[in-house]
């Protein structure tokens, strides 16, 4: 062995052969694959080596030695144990204890040396973002790359900004010293989605004041991305901050670069494998990849192989193998009815993975380490049907087409996959949840001219002088426009006549609120039915899909800069991901997404640091409707965002297989687990078709993935018939 150690190893440096570096790595890779525990002893020489060829320009070089590192890097915690092999040679034993060193950092963070940054960061560090930063300067100096999922609001972004402009400076300070070309300046380039482009700029310049880097945002329309071309190509000390679609529109380009960093904003993105998005950002190269997502793991454990795919490709094997040995086990140890062999089998592929998976992520929770951040109190606030709401929601049900169909999908029974009518089984559950959901929300978003119900409500309404906008007619426009004037916006409004000293006890118990909801058209309600009509006092703004990727940004700096304004309006999907939003303190879900992750996401805009006052969350929900049920099944899980990896886990150490069996589990895959004694959660985890589709909700609810699969207008017009 010590053969392989001073003549093969050496092999793996040869920048200008690549058949050497090949060969090295093939013969290294037989080696540990054919000795497994009996490498053991050598192990601990292989594994830098081997880690500085895991970013090497030749794929097949790469790939293989991630393979190999995947690995040792199962073996590498039973090592300290093992003696020196006899015979072994004094600078040998002392390189060990030197390379044992870095094993230590490398499976317990809080044993990595401190990074000192040397550019001003215009911020002071608190203790834990330090920490962060230098988990990545260790990735950094061994060309490793990682997942920083730090709770939302603890900094992600500052710490990155930290790692890319002091490795810049480093790069930049080499070359100049010895003008070697593998130290000239590159590009480094941060992915986000496009809501955060702005943030990120603004960001950079606020933390960077010497302006160490200078930030290029890449996005507008083909002649304006044109233009930038040319100063992309010339690289040097900036940051191409771009959107994940651009990138996929523009990998042509793109792909022909060399960048230091590639940074993934709210990396989960890249979840699905086998998207166009996935596959343009796994064709960027990069000597150093970073993922940043406070929740990386939000419906099973598969996505994790896609993250590390970009991350180390091949480090968990492929996705077939990852399927079999990680995924399927995993699963299949969440059913409530699973056996003691399958509990046992899910339970040690999960501390398997775990354990490969754990020194490239680092996660803290604000629980751990923000002692001055106010709590957040989400409350659960229920309606009931209105009556108009409750006859139409009894008609659907009473229909015996849409009660056919449900049983036709729990039973499972007919050919898989069709209704007696020819159609997709599939595609008439999804139309009738989406029917039942916005029902829940108000009845104006079912009643179309197509409805056959329409004409007999709209005269019914007639004949009582209201119409579709009466905020009587939806419950939780009455709630919503309740919990305004408790937080004291648009009080005033009600009694103009009230005495001063009760205006100025509204003032003084005066909220700022965040109101989410899923679909523009629910928004376009709370607009003109409540605010306008009812409460015309209160000032708001407003953020969905129709508002520009460049103006997202200013609305956020307007709304946390102006006190007067009481209310910001916005879709989960454009306002849930990465916006600072501390200027209010009150945050209200009028519709939910099935993903509860989504919503941790979104009321998490206004929790983070910044935030002085307790935040206040309240879920509006509809009671006794399929709305409630889902979110029983689904028991949003807040949790999940948070067990990924904890203060209690962060060194292998201390791992406990009875803590980590929610680390990578689907919301539906902890509710079997605790719920299995019921009867009715025993139902919904069942293999029928509809419980499917349940337990794929976390997918669902996207307005314009619907309006384009799924004609509703369609559906509503069917149940007339």
């Amino acid at each position: 062995m010590e053969t392989v150690i001073r003549k093969v190893m050496p092999l793996l440096g040869d920048t200008d052969d690549a058949s050497r570096r090949l060969g090295a790595t093939e013969a290294l890779f037989r080696i540990v694959d054919v000795m497994d525990m009996a490498v053991l002893p050598f192990a601990i020489f292989f594994v830098v080596p081997i880690l500085g060829r895991m970013s090497d320009p030749h794929p097949a070089v790469r790939q293989t030695v991630t393979k190999c590192f995947a690995t040792l890097l199962r073996l590498l915690p039973l090592e300290a144990g093992i003696p020196d092999p006899e015979g072994l040679s004094q600078d040998l034993i002392l390189e060990k204890q030197k390379e044992r060193r870095f094993l230590e950092q490398l499976l317990d963070t809080s044993k990595i040396d401190n990074y000192e940054i040397p550019v001003k960061i215009a911020a002071d560090l608190r203790r834990y973002q330090q920490e962060g930063v230098n988990w990545m300067a260790f990735l950094m100096k061994y060309q490793l790359h990682g997942i920083l999922c730090d709770d939302m609001g603890l900094g992600k972004t500052l710490q990155t900004i930290c790692i890319i402009s002091s490795d810049h400076h480093n790069r930049r300070k080499k070359f100049a010293e010895n003008r070697d070309p593998g130290s000239a300046p590159l590009p480094s380039l941060v992915v986000c989605p496009p809501t955060l482009v702005g943030h990120w700029d603004f960001e950079i310049s606020k933390f960077l004041p010497d302006q160490a880097l200078q930030c290029v945002q890449f996005v507008g329309s083909p002649s304006e991305r044109s233009a930038l071309q040319e100063t992309i190509t010339k690289g040097g000390d900036i940051v191409v901050v771009t959107s994940y679609e651009t990138l996929r529109n523009e990998i042509d380009f793109m792909g022909k670069l060399t960048f230091n960093y590639c940074v993934l904003d709210e990396g989960h993105m890249i979840k699905n494998a086998k998207s166009k998005t996935t596959q343009a950002v796994k064709a960027v190269r990069a000597n150093h990849r970073l993922i940043l997502s406070g929740t990386p793991i939000q419906n099973n454990v598969l996505e994790l192989w896609s993250l590390f795919d970009f991350l180390m490709p091949g480090f968990l094997g492929s996705e077939k193998y990852f399927n079999q040995a990680y995924s399927k086990p995993i699963r299949a140890s969440r059913n409530a009815k699973c056996s003691s062999q399958q509990s046992e089998a899910g339970a040690l592929a999960l501390e398997a993975l775990h354990r490969q998976v754990l020194p490239f992520m680092l996660r803290r929770t604000k629980t751990e380490v923000l002692s001055d951040l106010p709590p957040k109190i989400i409350q659960d606030y229920y309606c009931d049907l209105s009556p108009l709401q409750q006859k139409l929601y009894n008609d659907f049900a009473a229909k015996q087409k849409a009660n056919e169909m449900v049983a036709t999908a729990i039973k499972g029974e007919g050919e898989e996959g069709k209704s007696k009518e020819g159609g997709g089984v599939a595609s008439h559950i999804f139309q009738a949840l989406q029917y039942l959901r916005k029902l829940a929300n108000h009845p104006k978003l079912v009643l179309g001219p197509s409805h056959p119900e329409m004409a007999r409500v709209a005269q019914e309404l007639k004949s009582k002088n209201m119409d579709l906008s009466d905020i009587s007619l939806a419950p939780k426009l009455v709630a919503l426009k309740e919990l305004l004037q408790e937080c004291g916006i648009g009080a005033a409004s009600e009694d103009e006549e009230g005495d001063l000293m009760q205006q100025e006890a509204n003032e003084d118990s005066r909220h700022r609120v965040l109101i989410f909801a899923q679909m523009k058209t629910m928004l376009d309600i709370i607009e003109n039915d409540l605010l306008k009509k009812h409460l015309p006092s209160v000032t708001y703004l407003r953020m969905d899909g129709s508002t520009p990727n460049n103006g997202r940004f200013e609305i956020q700096q307007k709304f946390n800069s102006d006190p007067s304004i009481d209310i910001l309006m916005l879709t989960t999907h454009v306002g849930g991901l990465g916006l600072n939003l501390t200027g209010a303190d009150t945050v209200i879900f009028v519709e939910h997404d099935w993903n509860p992750t989504r919503d941790l996401q979104a009321m998490d805009r206004a929790h983070r640091i910044g935030q002085k006052k307790v935040v206040n969350v309240y879920r509006l929900i509809t009671r006794n409707t399929l709305e409630e049920k889902i979110m029983g099944l689904q028991r949003f899980k807040l949790s999940i965002a948070n067990s990924v990896i904890n203060e209690e886990n962060a060194s292998l150490r201390n791992m406990d297989t009875s803590q980590l069996l929610d680390l990578f589990s689907p919301a539906e895959g902890a509710t079997m687990k605790k719920e299995a004694a019921g009867k009715e959660e025993e139902k919904a985890a069942g293999t029928g078709k509809l419980s499917q589709v349940l337990q794929n909700l976390e997918e669902l609810w996207d307005e314009a993935q619907y309006e384009e699969a799924f004609n509703i207008d369609n559906f509503v017009s069917s149940l007339g018939k």
